[in-house]
């Protein structure tokens, strides 16, 4: 099989912070974080320390919907329809055309009304058959949900299948909220922080959990200069996934397993580690994914590549992460940036890899690497370059 260059032609994120990757981007740079203490999601009368949509934003969003859809196939819906109106040549109801969705947890919030009606709808498959047919699209979309690299294994499904010569183009995106069920859970592993969180800093508490939606669309086909905003058209170069099969929540000790990943990506990329820009790192703040992903970095021969972390901006976006971050990195990328790692100041893992503590300007980069882990082992990396 040849593979096919598979262009970006649009990128989409909302978050607590914005609406749109470059408005999110341009917060970050004013020193903005959507993570905060609040009360708006409450669990036994505690509230969390993270990136949650107000009750204003959520009327805002909905507002543009029915009563018909969830919180979660709002955010979903919100940033497909985004992504359409940015690139219309590409229609739905084209058989071309592919459409992938991702998400860890869906509508699991809603099973807390413990209703026979809740539990039917909080299948993932209801909510994608429901945006399917609000989109027109031509048949049934693929479905990811694979733990917090949900949104990467989704990008990296569309790849395969645009390599394969199935589909032109594709439009992927995914989406989480935050619910009172999903904090109890990370509360049981004694995850969560009670404050901005400080991924690979010696003080780190944990996680921040954040809400949002990201996506793309990708093409076999480069986008043309009506269709596309870049000055110089980016690729998804390459991509790879492993499993360390450690334990059902706990990371390799050892970082050996993503450091496979990320140099599969690298190679069918065609890069080696001094092409690369800098790792938009997955990065939570917890004690055994930082130290992970720190040693996975150093056996990947990227141990002097600038990392950062965007939990502290975000929080974590569970299935929505990897592209959320990825669209980020790739706004930053085109602008010639290297983001800061908000919330580190103080080196808290084991490997001397380098943290970026603040904004450089870069007129030379050309490639860079997004990294993602989750529970059951799950690991993946993903290239993204521009073209020349």
């Amino acid at each position: 099989m040849t593979e096919k260059p598979v262009y970006i032609l649009a990128h989409h994120v909302v978050t607590p912070l914005a609406d749109g990757t470059a408005e999110n981007l341009d917060a970050m740079a004013a020193g903005k974080t959507a993570v905060f203490p609040n009360r708006h999601q409450l669990f036994q009368d505690q509230g969390i320390c993270g990136a949650l949509f107000s009750p204003q934003q959520w009327d805002t969003l909905s507002g543009r919907f029915g009563s018909e859809w969830t919180a979660f196939e709002i955010l979903m819906l919100h940033s497909l329809r985004k992504l359409l109106l940015s690139v219309p040549h590409i229609r739905m109801d084209d058989p071309s055309t592919l459409l992938v969705l991702a998400s860890t947890k869906g509508n699991i919030g809603d099973l807390q009304e413990g209703s026979a009606r809740a539990a039917e709808q909080a299948g993932l498959h209801r909510s994608v058959q429901k945006i399917a047919a609000d989109l027109g699209y031509h048949s049934r979309p693929v479905l990811v949900s694979n733990a917090c690299i949900s949104g990467m294994t989704a990008l990296l499904v569309a790849k395969r299948f645009l390599d394969a010569g199935r589909y032109k183009h594709a439009v992927v995106v995914g989406a989480d909220c935050i619910s009172p069920f999903i904090m109890a859970g990370f509360r049981s592993f004694q995850a969560l922080s009670d404050e901005e969180c400080k991924p690979f800093d010696c003080d780190r508490k944990g996680l921040n959990l954040g809400e949002g939606a990201g996506g793309m669309v990708l093409s076999t086909e480069p986008p043309s200069e009506s269709n596309s905003g870049s000055t110089q058209p980016i690729l998804l170069s390459g991509g790879a996934s492993s499993n360390d099969a450690n334990h059902i929540s706990g990371p390799s000790r050892t970082g050996a397993e993503m450091a496979y990943a990320i140099r599969l990506a690298m190679k069918q990329a065609k890069t080696n580690p001094a092409d690369i820009g800098f790792i938009a790192a997955h990065g939570t703040a917890t004690p055994y994914n930082d130290e992970m992903e720190s040693k996975a970095f150093t056996l990947a021969a990227l141990d002097q590549v600038p990392a950062f972390s965007l939990k502290a901006v975000f929080g974590h976006t569970l299935g929505a992460a990897g592209l959320i971050e990825s669209a980020i990195g790739l706004e930053a990328m085109e602008r010639g940036w290297i983001l800061p790692s908000r919330g580190y100041s103080n080196h808290g893992v084991s490997s001397s890899v380098r943290i970026s503590v603040r904004l450089e300007k870069e007129q030379d980069l050309k490639h860079f690497i997004k990294t993602g882990s989750g529970f059951g082992g799950c690991n993946a990396a993903l290239v993204f370059s521009k073209t020349n």
